[in-house]
């Protein structure tokens, strides 16, 4: 926006260093007067067109019978500065004429006309006769130019010239300095002649020496000062202005400075600044404004008058910027890491001044508005401003702070207006309301031996079983705080190395469990405040417990106060609909190629593991980002530069994303929920693959063609399992490919798929001994577990995040209690053992780990391999799933082990099992079997795996 006219860098008037001319004897006032009069008039002439002639009558009106306009009174004109401005006059006459003088010359004249009257009241005849001659010269310019405003004001001030100018010569030299320095201003600049004309009452003139002096009255009446105009006007009524700090606040303009307020509904607001006090002019429709005669801008405050009540405030038109151009550029580019801090509500100190800062990005919006409990939810008096071409908009709301509630008001291209949740907002209202809250932290960790330990090893080398929990329903009614009293506890004693928690992330939607987010950075509130999830995952961490979160990154919800066309276009989703639109969800796909966007996205990340102490990201619904084609029939998607299906702008996120995340937070760990055969999902960004992309750079991946298969496996009748014995087996096939999670999750266990028991066939016994065979094989098979909530005590309904898991099925008083808990007891003392054999995960993704005994017995249903730790110390895994007891059942096993002895039996009776168990050690025969040049004869219990250990 171009500069208004009056802020175009005049200086102040009576600056040191100056030299001060004499000052003029009253002779010399009136010689003056005679010799200007008629150039004063044709300047009039020249540099007040726009004049009409309505104006021209009421200035006439003004003039008593028998004395021309060009006579009216101006006693009020510092008498020092008429010789040296009838040259700044004659200058004028040119055609080069600017706006500012034009616009200063109309606003001093209505003031002449009134001190002409109070003069020829309150003077001798003697006196009146030479206050005409001296307004002649003067008057007419003034009285062409000028708009009838400010006359009581300036009667009084004419009345106290008159004083000042009796004074001037009997003053000492000091006061004749002050004078003398604002007639030379006059002189040199022809909007300072003008402002100085304007201020040369005694009053003004009394106000110009305390400044000299460092001394501001404490009453200062205020004069008329350029008004916001009609456009500026227009457009902060509207919420369409991009720059209201340019317009409102404080401003140097020629003859001091200029107050603007704009305060909706307020009956007054006066200025306060040290021992001044001046009431601001109402100018209509809550604009205040006002001229005071100030060198430079002050430290102020407004105090404002609402009906019944009255506020003091700062101004917050008055503070610069809080982002900086490093942020701007950063933003810009889709490189700022630590985007949270840049954008979104913080509450700060700034300039001296406590309040908050509203940062956002909106490039399309034509304005954008803060509103929120602080203003009645009314954002008309609470601009922002547009930093540059950043497309962010920003402002600092003094005496604001945490607590209050907040939206955006942004008016979009087509001139409509929308309320908008912030999309940075760190903590949020708790569902279904929408606001953003303003918060800050100051969380004390008490973690530090563990975030020390955690980047030891990385996570495909280290022990890595994970309890999969849906916070708001794995105890119904429990907060952040009461879930850190039981949560910690209870994974800890069934033995997981970590926790992975369904979408923390606020959404609007229950029954989405997370899945739809609106509030990326901010924790749900429907368990509490963000420091209370920090709570939480200390109170894991202290427990030995790593914390992974389920993070979306593919899609968002369509709700109209979030993301979705956020300023009146397509922002966060891709403007092509056959990209932005989800098929399968109803969501809309983000514009993974905008700089911001993924910006955006990458930071999130970030922020969840620096903020949060979180320990991974299981990244959902990969496959959904990386084919363009993905859930589309043919005509349903545009393919990529090369032809391809591929989605090279989300390839190129994931990668930066992951590379980020490990670069700035060591020890975390990232995992794909990925369910194609894509290549190179755990592969580093900078190495190629055959398919000539790098790697995507993850941690690990869900095996989803595992736990398909197997459940697939597992839910056929034993009889007829032999027909499908390479389900059991094809993973090994490309078990090693990537850096593998073996996950029974909760997509598995609703929408009629039954629980993990409920797959199982056969009888209740048969069942329950089904998923204690399947979970003994999952821990022993290559690969890091994770097992859902409720699954691990045999739940037999689906879930519902409506009740969560059956917690009465362990209930001493129910009758099958020891059913369930038998299985649970079985998860506890699988993971013991896992953790304690490094041969089950030290070598997870090298095929030097795991050597098969026998996997190709379909007929008996039988299933036998080794893991080896980087020692080669083994673990002979075997599992019998037909529901029958195998005797002297022969296996191939090396000859350097002595003896074996069973280190878990999932059939044994502590489980509910037939206890077709073995109490010592079994010692191998010289006979070669399976290949192997010694062997072992077992009784293998029915629907059983066991674990054997050199003894």
């Amino acid at each position: 926006m171009t500069p208004r006219p009056e802020s175009s860098g005049s200086r102040p008037q009576g600056t040191a260093g100056e030299k001060i001319p004499e000052q003029p004897t009253a002779a010399q006032k009136k010689s003056a007067a005679k010799k200007t009069a008629v150039p004063k008039q044709a300047a009039a002439k020249k540099t007040a067109p726009a004049k009409t002639t309505a104006a021209k009558k009421a200035a006439a009106k003004k003039t008593p019978a028998g004395q021309s306009p060009a006579s009216k009174a101006t006693a009020k004109k510092a008498a020092p500065a008429k010789t040296t401005a009838k040259k700044a006059v004659a200058k004028k006459t040119a055609p080069e004429k600017t706006a500012p003088e034009t616009a200063v010359a109309k606003t001093a004249a209505p003031a002449k006309a009134t001190a002409k009257k109070t003069t020829a009241k309150k003077t001798t005849a003697k006196k009146a006769v030479t206050k005409k001659a001296a307004a002649k010269k003067t008057t007419t310019a003034k009285a062409t130019a000028a708009k009838s405003t400010a006359a009581k004001s300036t009667t009084a001030k004419a009345a106290a010239k008159k004083t000042a100018a009796k004074k001037a010569t009997a003053t000492k030299a000091t006061a004749t300095k002050t004078t003398a320095t604002a007639a030379k201003a006059a002189a040199t600049k022809a909007p300072a002649k003008k402002a100085a004309a304007k201020k040369t009452t005694a009053k003004k003139a009394v106000a110009k020496k305390a400044a000299a002096a460092q001394v501001v009255p404490p009453e200062m009446e205020v004069a008329v000062s350029p008004a916001v105009d009609a456009v500026d006007r227009e457009r902060l009524l509207d919420g369409t202005h991009h720059d209201p700090h340019s317009v409102l606040g404080a401003h140097p303009v020629p003859g001091g400075i200029a107050f603007r307020a704009f305060r909706p509904y307020a009956l007054s607001v006066t200025v306060i600044a040290g021992e001044l006090r001046a009431e601001l002019h109402a100018d209509g429709e809550g604009f205040f404004s006002g001229l005071l005669p100030l060198r430079e801008v002050p430290e102020y405050r407004l105090v404002v008058a609402y009906e019944g009540t009255v506020q003091e405030t700062e101004d917050a038109y008055r503070f610069l910027p809080t982002l900086g151009d490093l942020d701007l550029h950063l933003i810009g580019e889709g490189r700022h890491e630590e985007l949270w801090t840049a954008l979104g509500s913080h509450p700060m100190t700034h300039q001296g001044v406590t309040g908050t800062r509203f940062a956002v990005w909106a490039p399309n919006a034509r304005g954008v508005r803060v509103a929120g409990t602080f203003n009645f939810w009314d954002g008309t008096g609470h601009a922002m401003r547009s930093l540059g071409s950043s497309g962010v908009w920003e402002l600092f709301l003094p005496d604001i702070g945490e607590g209050e509630l907040y939206k955006f008001e942004i008016t979009r291209p087509d001139g409509s207006k929308t309320m908008r949740a912030d999309p940075l907002a760190r903590r949020t209202e708790v569902p279904p309301a929408t606001s953003s809250v303003i918060t800050s932290s100051d969380y004390e960790w008490g973690d530090a031996d563990w975030l020390s330990r955690r980047a030891e090893a990385p996570a495909h080398e280290r022990p890595f079983s994970v309890y999969e929990v849906h916070l708001p329903s794995w105890r119904p009614g429990l907060t952040y705080r009461r879930l850190a009293e039981q949560l910690p506890g209870y994974v800890k004693n069934l033995g997981f190395t970590h926790v992975e928690l369904m979408p923390v992330a606020e959404h609007p939607f229950g029954g989405s469990w997370g899945y739809q987010v609106t509030g990326f950075y901010a924790p749900t509130a429907r368990l509490g405040t963000p420091d209370d999830f920090r709570y939480l995952v200390d109170k894991l961490h202290q427990a030995g417990i790593g914390v992974i979160m389920d993070w979306v990154p593919a899609h968002f919800p369509r709700d109209d106060w979030a993301l979705a066309e956020f300023d009146g276009k397509p922002l966060y989703e891709h403007e092509d609909p056959l990209r932005a639109a989800h098929p399968d969800w109803g969501t809309l796909e983000f514009d993974f190629g905008r700089n911001e966007v993924r910006n955006f996205l990458v930071a999130n990340a970030v922020y969840w593991c620096e903020e949060f102490h979180i320990d991974g990201l299981r990244v959902d619904a990969v496959a959904s980002m990386l084919y363009l084609d993905y859930s589309r029939e043919p005509g349903q998607w545009t393919p990529n530069e090369h032809g391809g299906r591929e989605n090279l702008d989300a390839v190129a996120f994931l990668q930066e994303m992951n590379a980020t995340v490990y670069r700035r937070v060591p020890g975390v760990v990232t995992v794909a929920e990925e369910s194609t055969a894509w290549d190179g999902v755990t592969r580093a960004t900078h190495h190629k693959g055959p398919s000539g992309f790098g790697g995507l750079g993850f941690g690990l991946k869900w095996n989803m063609g595992w736990m398909h298969d197997s459940l697939q496996y597992m839910s056929h009748d034993p009889v007829h399992r032999k027909y499908h014995h390479h389900e059991m087996t094809f993973s090994m096939v490309y078990a090693y490919s990537e850096n593998y999670v073996l996950p029974i999750s909760h997509d598995e266990v609703v929408h009629g798929k039954g629980s993990l028991v409920s797959k199982m066939p056969g009888d209740w016994w048969q069942q329950r001994a089904g998923v204690r065979a399947y979970l003994g094989f999952m821990w022993a098979h290559p690969g890091k577990q994770l097992l859902f909530m409720g699954q691990e005590f045999a739940q037999g309904a689906e879930w519902s995040e409506a009740h969560g898991p059956d917690w009465w099925l362990l209930d001493p008083g129910y009758g099958a209690e020891a059913d369930h808990r038998g299985v649970r007891d079985l998860v506890r003392d699988l993971n013991t053992v896992y953790r304690a054999t490094p041969a089950l995960w030290r070598l997870d993704t090298d095929p030097a780990g795991f050597e098969w005994i026998v996997g190709d017995a379909a007929d008996d249903n039988v299933l036998a391999f080794l893991r080896l730790d980087p020692d080669g110390n083994p673990l002979l895994a075997v599992s019998n799933f037909a529901p029958v007891v195998r005797q002297d059942y022969r296996l191939g096993v090396p000859e350097d082990v002595p003896a074996w002895h069973e280190a878990v039996n999932t059939d044994a009776a502590r489980y509910g099992g037939s206890d077709v168990t073995r109490a010592d050690p079994v010692k191998p025969e010289a006979q070669s079997w399976h290949g192997r040049p010694a062997s072992i004869r077992l009784t293998l219990p029915p629907l059983a795996t066991v674990w054997l250990r050199p003894a």
